[in-house]
């Protein structure tokens, strides 16, 4: 038997071996074509990328020609550097340090001279190229922005760095990448598929023709158009409202978890992050440290969630049996805990059930509750745990999963917090009573208050944030329209959202109602510190409002966080109210809070911390002609081509 197994082992990998080589050599050639490199040229087509269009079907973002010149270094001979430097608007400086970047990538292959030239620009070059050996362009398609807002949302297009290209083998130097934003999110399908041409050169490098008449060359595929969730009307009003001011709006569509608006402010055009001059504007804002315009406050930004917590102060009450609708607190405007201590109160004082303390915002009221809640443990660590799951099945604390690139957990605490805090122990319910009124270790960010209110507004569950609507032929992720279940009892939700619907009536947001719609919100106001020349010092409250509407049925949650903007009714609940009344009336009635809002500037307060960025004095200058316009305040412009080869609008 091991006279025959050690032979016939033999044999077969011999036998396997020459039936490889024969494929290789004779069945399949395409590492003929690899070997063949040096006398094949290759050229890609670059597809159209897909289109993007709202909600409702409006056209937000098409395509505009561009040609981008490559360069093959081995190749350039002869170039009169002068004359071409002159056509393509560089100086010879310029045309050095990118020849040369180019012969670190590679000298025999093609990479991007100069990119995204817009058909004006490119016009005189074509007419000469032929004299310039070693140079050719590449015609593509740049973003067409139909729209001046929605920046933070679409995010941009740029040349893939060269990590990328060595990680993935479908992107080449100088091919374009989506960055941010839904380009980002769905690049895939967006990008389409490029295709390519293979050509024979000659001894002296003429193209002579197609290589295998074609056999290797494959068609451009144009990418797919998307729908996102996003209604462009409440968008853009959402960016006017907030001209002069910095921080968050979200709006949700309760019973699909649909992202209505997701809007931060500063923010900016997307046309400027288009052509030749996309790098130098990009950098502009990225270095707007003082105002961030890229920095995306709907997303990224926690802050101390305030009086809009009480909601779930009170939820959490309820669940754990420590109150009902008829607990009564008595409120001698604060609460008086641990030594002395003092949480003041702005409500009327006086005896309060729940229903009165929800739309007075009584503190005394919700710090009772979360002591009670924290107190029917025998231990602290255990109680604060319960409390925590609780919280956290609101979507809090964590990544929420949305179908955007970028966020934050924000906080909830719970005891390992505190064993980090307080490493010795000691620490009780008056230790911690202030995540009572969110202020604390309690951080949310603007998404997660308004998944929050989608929440009540559903009595208990939620569906995941997102904002694609739709992809022909595909569907969409099913972690989008899977529900997901709080800890607390439907029950419990009646009285919190009675409570919501009266601060419209009777509590802090009367002022702000909006005649025949049922709105249930909550004003907040959260304290905020900023270290100005190394020391702490207490600046202007956040101001925040959360609602849903109308009162039943509910088509709109949504959230407000206005930096240093005081009280939440001042400022933060009217622009809550205006755009509930323009997503559900398509108009506005309440043109008193409008030109109010419109008007209001925060950029002295802002000055404050630090001066003004140069992209905030622009907005400055430029803010009442934009007002009066009607459109969003851009912090840079720059012309773009105007030649468009668009689709039509579903």
């Amino acid at each position: 038997m091991r006279k025959v197994l050690l032979p016939s082992l033999i044999i077969l990998a011999t036998t396997l071996l020459v039936m490889r080589i024969f494929y290789l050599q004779v069945v399949d050639d395409t590492l003929k074509l690899k070997s063949e490199n040096n006398a094949i040229k290759k050229k890609y087509e670059y597809p159209e990328r897909g289109y993007i269009y709202d909600r409702k079907g409006k056209l937000l973002v098409a395509n505009q020609a561009s040609y981008d010149i490559m360069v093959v270094p081995r190749e350039v001979k002869g170039t009169d550097t002068l004359e071409f430097c002159q056509l393509l608007n560089i100086t010879k400086e310029d045309f050095i340090k990118k020849i040369e970047k180019a012969k670190v990538y590679s000298p025999r292959l093609p990479s991007v001279f100069l990119s995204q030239l817009n058909k004006s620009e490119f016009a005189a070059f074509q007419e000469k190229i032929r004299k310039y050996e070693g140079f050719y362009f590449q015609k593509r398609s740049l973003r067409d922005y139909e729209v001046a807002f929605g920046a933070n949302i679409f995010g941009f297009i740029t040349q893939v760095n060269e990590k990328l290209v060595a990680k993935n083998p479908y992107y080449n130097s100088g091919d374009l990448i989506g960055q941010q934003g839904v380009e980002q999110s769905y690049e895939d399908i967006l990008r389409g598929v490029k295709g390519v041409k293979y050509f024979q050169k000659d001894k002296y490098n003429r193209e002579i023709g197609s290589y295998k008449d074609g056999k290797y060359d494959t068609i451009a595929v144009q990418g797919e158009d998307i729908n996102l969730t996003i209604d462009a009307e409440i968008q853009k009003y959402g960016e006017e409202l907030m001209i002069n001011k910095r921080g968050g709006i979200v709006a949700i569509e309760p019973r699909t978890g649909e992202i209505l608006a997701l809007v931060t402010a500063p923010s900016y055009d997307p046309g400027i992050l288009v052509g030749r001059q996309r790098s130098k504007n990009y950098t502009a804002l990225y270095h707007d440290s003082i105002a961030k315009p890229l920095y995306d406050r709907g997303l990224l930004a926690e802050y101390p969630p305030g009086s809009p917590f009480k909601i779930l102060t009170g939820l959490v009450a309820l669940q754990e049996g420590v109150i009902d609708e008829n607990t009564t607190v008595f409120c001698n405007r604060g609460f008086s805990y641990a030594r002395g201590r003092f949480m003041g109160c702005h409500c009327h004082g006086g005896a309060l059930q729940l229903h009165r303390g929800i739309f007075e915002s009584c503190n005394s009221y919700f710090a009772t509750a979360y002591m009670q809640t924290i107190n029917k443990y025998a231990k602290p660590a255990q109680a604060v745990d319960v409390w925590s799951k609780h919280v956290k099945s609101f979507g809090l604390g964590q990544f929420m999963g949305y179908d955007l690139p970028t966020g934050k957990r924000g906080n909830v605490p719970d005891s390992k917090t505190y064993k980090r805090i307080y490493p010795n122990g000691g620490w009780r319910s008056t230790t911690i009573v202030s995540n009572s009124i969110g202020q604390g270790e309690v951080l949310m960010t603007p998404i997660q208050l308004a998944n929050m209110m989608a929440t009540v507004a559903n009595e208990g569950y939620y569906y995941t944030p997102h904002i694609i609507k739709r992809i022909e032929g595909h569907t969409i992720d099913k972690k989008f329209t899977t529900k997901h279940e709080t800890t607390i009892d439907k029950r419990h939700f009646k009285p919190m959202i009675s409570g919501l619907f009266d601060v419209y009536n009777l509590g802090t947001a009367r002022s702000l109602k909006v005649e025949g719609i049922d709105i249930c919100g909550k004003t907040g106001t959260a304290e905020n510190f900023a270290k100005i020349g190394g020391v702490r010092v207490k600046m202007e409250d956040h101001s925040i409002f959360v609602a849903f509407a109308p009162k039943d049925n509910p088509k709109i949650a949504i959230a407000v966080m206005v930096e240093n903007g005081g009280y939440g009714a001042t400022i933060a609940g009217p622009i809550a109210s205006l755009m509930i009344e323009k997503y559900l009336r398509q108009k506005i009635t309440r043109l008193d809070l409008e030109k109010r809002i419109l008007a209001t500037s925060l950029q002295g307060r802002y000055a404050k911390l630090g001066g003004l960025s140069e992209a905030v004095k622009l907005q400055l200058r430029i803010s009442d002609s934009l007002l009066k316009k009607k459109t969003v305040t851009p912090v840079l412009k720059v012309k773009i081509d105007s030649t468009k080869e668009k689709k039509q609008a579903i």
